[in-house]
């Protein structure tokens, strides 16, 4: 059986895929050690296991063992509408010195390393010349976004990201500016 040949930025970013991956599955260990609240503990695993998958189908990929890579459907779990508007928010004093991160903190750096996974998976996917390698991209991005929103929906129903809201009238301001293209045919 012949190797699959791949060009060399697509191995090389999917190397550099799997490596962040492998970094993601540690991190994630740690966070669900060291979170309190059992829904983030939940979340922290439920992602680690998509990570998990997500790593071993990329590597079964570059090794030529026939993945299906075809776009996946969500596996997350959607919480409660979100809170849109400031509820007083308040932020505590950052720990220079902590023995353990605080739920928030863990949220915080899972939703940041999730959005910035997701914009750099689609990078490498726009990348890529070989359809599976792309979609395996693309796949990785989707999942990155999911896993942001879930974890944005955890921090946004604790107080730890409220979304503020323009005042009606800015917002209906901004978007009367904009009017309707006729259909071209």
């Amino acid at each position: 059986m012949m190797q699959q040949r791949f060009a060399a930025h697509e191995v090389l970013e999917t190397q550099e895929a799997l490596r962040s991956k492998h970094a993601e599955i540690e991190m994630h260990g740690l966070f669900a050690e060291m979170a309190q609240d059992p829904q983030l503990k939940d979340i922290i695993a439920r992602h680690q296991r998509m990570i998990i998958n997500a790593y071993q189908q990329g590597l079964n990929l570059l090794q030529g063992k026939g993945v299906n890579v075809s776009a996946q459907a969500n596996q997350l779990r959607m919480m409660q509408p979100p809170s849109i508007g400031l509820n007083n928010p308040q932020m505590t004093t950052p720990n220079p010195h902590p023995s353990r991160l605080s739920d928030m903190t863990i949220s915080t750096i899972m939703l940041n390393w999730h959005k910035a996974g997701s914009a750099i998976g689609m990078l490498w996917a726009a990348e890529c010349v070989d359809p599976d390698i792309r979609q395996y991209h693309v796949n990785g991005a989707n999942n990155c976004q999911q896993m942001a929103y879930e974890t944005w929906q955890y921090m946004n129903a604790r107080g730890y990201y409220q979304a503020p809201q323009l005042a009606d009238h800015t917002m209906n301001t901004m978007i009367g500016a904009y009017q309707n293209q006729p259909v071209l045919v």
